[in-house]
């Protein structure tokens, strides 16, 4: 198959070894579960149960509101012990509505819905809402609800769906171990998933430095004609999802568009299992597999673990920490972010948790720009980081954006190549925060001019429509009197 080109991308030290060889376990349940009614992107799902209330594994505890947004279910027995704000595993720090959970010991099942009898049969419409009811979301990170991006197919003319397994990201390898040890059901979910989209192809895509993945794949998808499993070159950032299209297909996603305009959908693996297990089985997401590594794990590992497990029991269950962690982070490297805390919960977007020595992290002062144009070589976005970040120190952040800082997808590729040091991807994020607020701050006056607007209109109307009726009274009158004169 031909590949196409991407720009820029770099080869950061990826550290896989320290868990590909790790099978995914099941770890012990906590003593608490700290479920997270916003857990995705759009609206926060609204809590159903309170303090006190008993529930099964797999229950429905919070629905959501909405088109886009996601569901909670329990992931275990238990019983409710509270409703209340806590920290979020978000680098702000700050709190949101949380469920906390007491499990029972139990494990007991709820009842779930029956299985969709021949689901390639049903209509896409069922696949859909049996995939919005279990509360799937983009696993590979986005969180974005699945069940949406399923329903494209009614908005966009679509030809392939692209299961993304490149996991570009360094030391995480929990995709690895999904699609070695669960590929029949990676690759069922993803037929099913096509059926939904109504395309006629699927291709997998796996980075080439995970063979025993793309052989496992190769062997489930080999009975079905319209499945490909394609091994794709090692460069980050090659798994985000319009580059991964890009060297695929060719085609390029508009900047502020979707791939689904350019005929791809993309979903993770992981999501694709997620699909197969709710339409096969009925099951809603509880648990996720999530990569627990870094220089400063004592035994890192692939954790299955319920959605809502406390950071810290993960750690302890891979044995602690084997020196002072440097930096904590929530993903890989180049994109996660920093945990507030090992408090924080696994959440349905959680994909690694990494503990980094300070030799990893490799920090050091940040010196003046040279100039050098490192950064514009490796950013597989085409912009110009040196140039951006200068205007953005210089508070012009309108020239920032017109230049196209919005298209900057934070991959960090032009920190990792910058020989000064410079914290790029924090210029570009505050600038994008910038211009969102100022995004918003316009939509809400340009809403309040056409409220006012309507109102003003409104009035005009009922004046106009005053008048008229006096008018008619008026013209009424003589002939009144001039009959009443006759007779």
């Amino acid at each position: 198959m031909k590949f196409y080109s991407i720009r820029g991308g770099v080869h950061p030290n990826y550290r896989k070894d320290l868990t590909s060889e790790r099978p995914i376990v099941a770890m012990p349940l906590p003593e608490r579960l700290f479920i997270p009614l916003q857990q995705h992107i759009g609206a926060p799902a609204e809590a159903l149960v309170e303090a006190g209330d008993r529930v099964r594994k797999g229950q429905l505890i919070a629905r959501s509101q909405g088109v886009v947004s996601a569901p909670k279910h329990a992931p275990t027995s238990g019983v409710i012990e509270a409703v209340s704000p806590l920290t979020a595993p978000h680098p702000s720090g700050l709190a949101q509505a949380t469920i906390i959970l007491v499990p029972d010991g139990k494990d007991e099942w709820a009842s779930l819905p029956d299985p969709i009898a021949e689901p390639f049969d049903a209509l896409p419409a069922a696949i859909c809402e049996r995939v919005a009811q279990a509360g799937i979301v983009g696993l590979g990170g986005a969180a974005f609800p699945s069940a949406v991006k399923l329903g494209l197919g009614r908005q966009h003319r679509l030809e392939i769906l692209l299961i993304n397994g490149a996991e570009c990201e360094p030391y995480l390898t929990c995709d690895d171990r999904l699609m070695r040890e669960r590929a029949k059901e990676i690759i069922d979910g993803a037929r099913l998933m096509a059926h939904a989209l109504g395309v006629p192809r699927v291709i997998v895509a796996v980075e080439a430095n995970k063979p025993q993945a793309i052989e496992s794949m190769t062997r489930a998808a080999e009975h079905f004609a319209e499945v490909s499993v394609i091994a794709v070159p090692v460069q980050y950032p090659t798994g985000s999802a319009h580059h991964l299209v890009l060297a695929l297909t060719g085609r390029e996603t508009p900047a502020a568009k979707r791939t689904a305009d350019v005929g791809v959908v993309v979903h993770n693996v992981a999501t694709a299992r997620a699909v197969q297990q709710a339409i096969r089985h009925g099951r809603p997401l509880t648990h996720r597999v999530v990569t627990v590594s870094g220089g400063a794990m004592r035994a890192p590992n692939n954790i299955e673990a319920p959605i809502g497990a406390p950071v810290g029991s993960l750690v302890d269950f891979c044995g602690g920490f084997s020196t002072p962690p440097r930096r904590l982070v929530n993903g890989g490297p180049m994109m996660g972010e920093p945990l507030a805390s090992l408090d924080v919960p696994v959440v349905k977007g959680t994909t690694g948790i990494l503990a980094l020595t300070a030799e990893e992290v490799g920090e050091q002062p940040a010196s003046p720009c040279i100039r050098c144009g490192s950064c514009i070589s490796v950013c597989p976005c085409g912009l110009s980081p040196v140039e951006l970040a200068a205007l953005i120190r210089r508070d012009r952040i309108d020239v920032a954006g017109k230049l196209g800082v919005m298209d900057c997808m934070a991959c960090g590729s032009c920190a990792w190549a910058c020989p000064s040091h410079l914290p790029l991807v924090q210029y570009f994020n505050y600038a994008k925060g910038r211009l969102n607020a100022e995004a918003l701050a316009q939509r809400k006056i340009e809403r309040t001019r056409t409220l006012v607007e309507a109102h003003n209109l409104r009035q005009e109307k009922a004046v106009a429509a005053s008048q008229a009726v006096a008018a008619a009274r008026k013209t009424s009158q003589p002939r009144l009197q001039a009959t009443e004169v006759v007779e």
